[in-house]
């Protein structure tokens, strides 16, 4: 995990350490402080989370300083997690819960990426999935590369957008239970996408967001032009919305969690008080607070304290 800031953190003296394993792993509630012996550490609470079959969650509270590295090394190095499907954050022990969630939505809340899904009806998969592997990887500029590939989609109807959602979209495990718990908790839900609103008002949707912010297709009423909506909603702008919405909540970005795997989701993840990398690229993993490689977005909730008892399964209304 990225080291914070630490005068953001002046106030605080303990830290949290999480574990969450994938189906099939046996977690250990000893492991967290078997972790904490190798750096002459130990823990002032340890409680399991979640102890019900094929999601174990463990956490344990550290007299430490939030800065202090010892415990992310020795996390790192102990191979019963590096090699068992175990996915762990260590965060200051205090104001864990957030009052604002910001996600990205393609390969993040669902598990395609829509552009190559709509490339698919031209018969464009390949090509267009190329572009947007390397933007994501912060390969090439994401503007050039969203222009450049939705030009690619010029002429195709209208009809295929909603075939593509009906048929290729789903969303990722544990997003509805994600979305619907914060929002039970009192926090604000937000899907920000360097994709289009013709697939963020659908997905915002069925998992239970309250806004949702992308890029618009342009079309002359039957057929894509082969243009975008301007401004581009990227990197920059997925940050500033961050920012818009803590201060609208009267909240700090440090209440704030964001959640996203490309190159485009790095501001926000970085400036938010918890950024999240899920099945991210590795510039982005390199960046984030922590990572979600081997579980679902339930996770998410784990790391923040919250116990499976807590989960709310169904969307709010």
């Amino acid at each position: 995990p990225k080291e914070r800031n630490l005068s953001d953190l002046s106030k605080q003296s303990s830290v949290a350490v999480t574990l969450v394993a994938k189906q099939h792993v046996n977690l250990e509630k000893a492991l967290i402080t078997s972790v904490l012996r190798r750096v002459s550490l130990s823990a002032d609470r340890v409680r399991w989370l979640s102890k019900t079959s094929g999601r174990l969650a463990v956490e344990a509270i550290v007299n430490v300083d939030p800065g202090d590295q010892r415990i992310a090394d020795a996390v790192v190095a102990c191979e019963d997690v590096s090699t068992s499907g175990v996915d762990f954050a260590i965060l200051p022990a205090e104001s864990r819960k957030k009052r604002l969630l910001i996600s990205d939505m393609d390969s993040t809340i669902i598990s395609e990426e829509c552009l190559d899904e709509l490339a698919d009806f031209a018969g464009l998969k390949a090509e267009i999935s190329a572009i947007t592997e390397r933007a994501m990887a912060g390969e090439l500029n994401f503007e050039d590369a969203l222009t450049n590939r939705v030009g690619m989609l010029k002429g195709l109807g209208l009809e295929a957008i909603e075939q593509c959602y009906r048929e290729r979209i789903n969303l990722n495990p544990g997003a509805k239970t994600l979305v619907a718990t914060m929002k039970a908790h009192g926090a604000k839900c937000l899907l920000v996408s360097g994709g289009f609103t013709a697939f963020t008002a659908q997905v915002a949707e069925a998992a239970g967001f309250e806004e949702h912010y992308g890029n618009t297709l342009l079309d002359d009423g039957t057929a894509l032009t082969g243009e975008v909506g301007m401004p581009i909603l990227g990197r920059e702008a997925k940050q500033e919305r961050l920012e818009q919405s803590v201060g609208a909540l009267g909240l700090d970005v440090l209440d704030a969690l964001a959640i996203g795997d490309g190159a485009n989701d790095l501001a926000m993840i970085k400036t938010a008080g918890f950024g999240i990398a899920y099945r991210a690229k590795p510039i982005v993993a390199a960046e984030a607070h922590a990572a979600i490689n081997h579980t679902d977005l339930t996770t998410a909730l784990f790391f923040q304290g919250y116990s499976a008892d807590e989960f709310v399964t169904e969307p709010t209304t």
